[in-house]
């Protein structure tokens, strides 16, 4: 028996279906009213539990004898700030530590990459980066890095937990709609009249999906890898999406000050007034003064992963987005 949690969001949803074709037995887990429909119901075993809960916890993890940790709160603002570190710190430690105590043989933790870059970071290979808090932008990175850090400790004395950090993943059946394919959604439908560039690296889903599989079948544990793919501008994902929806990349672009104070604005709006998410975030804003350009190369010939085109990623992801009657 195999446990993925998070198997119903945007890449575990990939990672279960290529886990079933590989003829695994699956117990899937995922938070209380999550949207499941898209799974195959009829070929897994579905728990309803919050990671939070660590009898529940105990109770998924029982006779797994590999575990996918992917359950976590994505989204970079939250009204009560301590929910990510309840979520996305302790909710890790629950999962990890549950999966140890009963005898998982392999347990795959998921970070991110908005945690492996700082002030003086210039880009790179990531799989020894050493972090500290103070590089850390905002609470849900903050979060995030403590389980990094905790997963990395646990290997060190011995445990078999794999850590694996995605770039920003895009593709076909985000149905989270994480911040990307928010993004991306909105440029499509010519609701994107600016945007604020930044640099980043860009992984398809389903290939992130196969890196976890190889990196739980030969990965080692104590090592970042790096599941990304093509570095590129904001204005150069925005156009390679453009050829798929035939529309032109925004004519202006939006200073960093101005989208600060947009980000403050929308922060305090929701926080105060509407409490659901805001149009734009601060970490987020933040974050593309940052470099987010990776070199996963070591991390791709050790698990032997070719990353597919991310031209092929756009294609695909309209294609689905026209299919959900998003578009």
């Amino acid at each position: 028996m195999i446990l993925v949690t998070g198997g119903a969001g945007f890449i575990g949803s990939h990672l279960v279906n290529q886990l079933l074709a590989q003829g695994e037995t699956l117990r899937v887990l995922e938070r209380p009213g999550a949207e499941v429909a898209h799974l195959p119901l009829e070929k897994i075993e579905l728990v309803f539990a919050d990671i939070r809960d660590k009898a529940a916890v105990d109770k998924a993890t029982q006779g797994c004898r590999q575990v996918y940790h992917l359950a976590a709160d994505p989204n970079l603002w939250r009204k009560d700030t301590a929910e990510f570190d309840a979520i996305n710190y302790h909710g890790a430690l629950n999962v990890i530590n549950a999966a140890l105590n009963n005898s998982a043989e392999r347990v795959i933790h998921t970070s991110t990459e908005s945690i492996l870059t700082s002030k003086n970071f210039s880009g790179g290979s990531v799989e020894h980066l050493e972090l500290k808090e103070s590089d850390m932008m905002g609470p849900y990175c903050l979060s995030k890095f403590r389980a990094d850090r905790a997963a990395l400790a646990l290997a060190e004395r011995g445990a078999p937990v794999i850590l694996v950090c995605p770039t920003l993943p895009v593709g076909p059946g985000d149905r989270s709609m994480t911040p990307p394919t928010r993004m991306a959604l909105a440029f499509c439908r010519g609701e994107l009249p600016a945007y604020l560039d930044c640099r980043f690296n860009l992984v398809d889903a389903r290939d992130v999906a196969e890196g976890m599989i190889a990196a739980m079948q030969n990965g080692r544990p104590g090592i970042r890898y790096l599941l990304g793919g093509h570095n590129c501008h904001l204005g150069e994902w925005l156009a390679i999406l453009g050829k798929e929806v035939d529309r032109p990349v925004p004519r202006f672009t939006v200073p960093y000050s101005v989208a600060l104070a947009v980000a403050w604005f929308s922060e305090h709006w929701s926080r105060y007034v509407t409490g659901e998410m805001p149009m734009a975030t601060l970490t987020g804003v933040r974050l593309t003064k940052r470099c987010m350009f990776f070199d996963p190369t070591p991390s791709l010939k050790e698990l032997g992963l070719d990353p597919r085109p991310i031209k092929q990623s756009a294609h695909d992801a309209v294609a689905w987005f026209r299919a959900e009657g998003w578009l």
